[in-house]
């Protein structure tokens, strides 16, 4: 059931909601809205749930007025969402904000492959400019991640969710902190060392050293598509193999990494933190004062229209691939025993037991449902004439290059491109086409979750033809991976399948939506075929 159906959003707003949700989770929801009077500018509202964001997130009322209070207080930079207003109700705490049009930049990097140089290079300048004002302004982020990388309809990036924000430096005086916060992958390692479940009597960390390191790691999967370690901890073998070979470890993800990149990545995730680089000497080193002829001089993108079309061509889905191959690391040749028996595949370590209901449901029509649906049905693989010329359609949807043997974004696209939206879209590139129906569609796709050992109960809408199959698992590093899968008919003999994530890192998310899209490959609708 929905949070508004629990109870209703607040009244007497000063501004119109005009979407439904574009995002979700287990205590929060945000949706488009526009001044009264006035059809612009559209901005984002996220209307929090106080009761379940205490029960569900820990979160009390004072940590969600602390994050208004820091967003209010950075003020406005190019590469950070500019906080608007906010409110509250008995119930509900709305926050008022800048929409970023663009989505997730994350969505748009090809899992375990990354982006070229050039292009890394530009998101790493425009995110070190806003972590750098952030800290002007005294404030640490402490989340910094791809989930909270984001970018603006003009493909710049911006800085988003400062729910674990903190103020380490006011009236010259710096703070050290003791709170254990932040993703495993991303998060610097004194922070559980220091935090105060690490047992530290008193010793804190620095916040903006924490930055510094996980905007390391931001860069480092920028380049190869990867995480290099689950978490900075005893129990990954990748950073203790790090550690042992002070920085410079084996790992092939490494290897491929040119020198001026690693000294960079080695001087910002360095572990004593009293040598590790600061956010200054990040701006004098060599790989980021390099020239890019992506970037202008005032930090935003120069050329929008060739980084997107470079950055979408890199997007692929192999069907060749094998999905449940699990390669096997150094760590797993450990683990397998004596008999040689062979790794089970699966999706993560650990699942639920059951599919697990979020509190929030999922609404909104697909982009494509505009026509209504006939009540005669094609024969079973054959297009309608209605689905023929949504086929036709999406010949010219830049998501439909993902599934190309050669992916390209079609010259006439690019001919009409003015913005960066219009070669990257704003809707997020998880989803795919398919010309069998539901009935037969949905086993499919319960067969490949089941093959990945992910959950899932699929769960008929009663006002739309469609199916929603609640995704709540861990993705391989062993952090959550939540969200929904949405199998709708969007024409007679055309159904669309959309991958939507709630909680998660979008890398992963794209990983696990690659392997269900190969394990139904043969349901997928491919513009070569």
């Amino acid at each position: 059931m929905k949070l508004s159906q629990l109870a209703p959003l607040p009244t007497g707003l000063p501004f119109r909601i005009v979407s439904s949700t574009i995002g979700q989770g287990a205590y929060a929801c945000i949706k488009r809205a526009c001044p009264l009077p006035a059809d612009t500018p559209v901005f984002a509202v996220k209307f929090i749930h106080k009761e379940y964001a205490a029960r569900q997130g820990h979160i009390s009322a004072k940590q969600l007025q602390m994050e208004v209070t820091l967003h209010k207080h950075i003020g406005q930079h190019n590469n950070i969402i500019t906080f608007f207003e906010t409110d509250e109700d008995e119930t509900w705490r709305w926050i008022a904000m800048e929409l970023a049009e663009g989505g997730d930049l994350f969505d748009k990097i090809e899992a375990d492959e990354g982006v070229g140089e050039d292009i890394a290079h530009v998101y790493f300048t425009q995110l070190i400019s806003a972590v750098g004002y952030m800290h002007s302004k005294g404030v640490g982020h402490r989340d910094i991640k791809p989930e909270n990388i984001l970018l603006s309809a003009d493909g710049n990036l911006k800085i988003a969710d400062f729910g674990l924000a903190t103020l380490f430096e006011y009236q010259g005086k710096t703070k050290l902190s003791t709170t254990l916060c932040g993703s495993p992958p991303y998060i610097a390692p004194e922070v559980i060392k220091c935090s105060k479940r690490g047992g530290s009597k008193g010793e804190g960390y620095r916040a903006d050293l924490v930055d510094v390191w996980s905007t390391g790691v931001v860069l480092f999967v920028l380049l190869v598509g990867n995480t290099p370690w689950d978490s900075p901890t005893d129990e990954s073998y990748e950073f203790g193999e790090y550690v042992r070979t002070n920085s410079k470890p084996t790992d092939e993800l490494w290897q491929h990494l040119p020198a001026a990149t690693l000294s960079l990545l080695r001087g910002m995730m360095r572990i004593d933190t009293a040598t590790r680089f600061t956010l200054e000497d990040v701006r004098r080193h060599p790989w980021f004062t390099r020239h890019n002829k992506y970037l202008s001089p005032d930090g935003k993108l120069a050329n929008p229209i060739n980084l997107a079309t470079s950055m979408f061509e890199s997007l692929h889905i192999d069907f060749t691939q094998d999905p449940l191959h699990k390669p096997v690391s150094q760590l797993d040749a450990m683990e397998v025993d004596q008999s040689g028996a062979e790794i089970q595949p699966k999706f993560s370590s650990t699942q639920p037991e059951h599919p697990v209901e979020d509190m929030l449901d999922w609404d909104g029509p697909s982009r494509l449902a505009a026509n209504h649906l006939s009540t005669s049905q094609p024969k079973e693989g054959q297009l309608s004439d209605q689905a023929i010329l949504l086929t036709e359609r999406l010949m010219e949807d830049p998501s439909m290059s993902q599934f190309s043997a050669t992916p390209s974004v079609p010259l006439s696209r690019t001919q009409k491109a003015r913005k960066f939206h219009d070669i990257v879209p704003s809707y997020g590139l998880t989803r795919f086409f398919s010309t069998l129906s539901l009935g037969l569609l949905v086993p499919r796709i319960s067969e490949a979750l089941q093959l990945l050992h992910v959950p899932a109960s699929p769960k008929p809408s009663e006002f739309t033809n469609s199916v929603l199959m609640r995704i709540k698992t861990y993705d391989d590093r062993k952090c959550p991976l939540h969200g929904n899968i949405i199998v709708e008919t969007v024409a007679e003999g055309l159904v669309e399948v959309e991958f939507v994530k709630i909680k998660g890192d979008p890398l992963e998310w794209r990983r696990f939506f690659k392997k269900v899209a190969v394990l139904c490959k043969d349901a997928v609708f491919k513009p070569d075929s």
